[in-house]
């Protein structure tokens, strides 16, 4: 697979700014959540979304064996290591130790992400060592 092109990725992400946080949703200047935002990233840099999104929680100190962010992502996207993941790379953060990894971003540069966060919709904000720490799982877009 080869990644897609990372100012495509950043430019698509950035053209969802201002987006009302909304649970479950996908759609810019309507409503998503961090997950919505990434599903409507991959529809402009990559196409149709590969399978419909089951109903999950919102949890983020939920636990258990399985990383399902994680493995859906590592189906159909590139993954890098966490520590090498620079701007266009979508990340999954795990919120809470030994909790799964269930909040999702694309960093924007090498200090900065954009997310949905509950309340502030989708935001552009510095990348913390609080928010880097987090970062469990690094993926590329692929290209087309």
């Amino acid at each position: 697979m080869t990644p897609a092109d990372l100012e495509r990725v950043i430019a698509a992400a950035r053209s969802w700014l201002g987006t009302p946080y909304h649970d479950q949703a996908s759609l810019r200047g309507v409503g998503c959540d961090c997950l919505g935002l990434a599903r409507g990233v991959w529809r402009e840099v990559v196409g149709p979304e590969p399978f419909p999104i089951p109903p999950y929680s919102r949890d983020w100190g939920e636990t258990g064996p399985r990383e399902v962010l994680a493995e859906g992502a590592r189906a159909m996207m590139i993954e890098v290591p966490s520590a090498e993941a620079g701007p266009g790379a979508f990340v999954l953060f795990r919120m809470m130790p030994r909790a799964i990894a269930k909040h999702v971003g694309i960093l924007t540069g090498p200090d900065s992400f954009l997310h949905a966060y509950e309340r502030l919709g989708v935001i552009e904000e510095p990348l913390t060592e609080s928010w880097r720490r987090r970062i469990a799982f690094a993926f590329l877009f692929p290209q087309r």
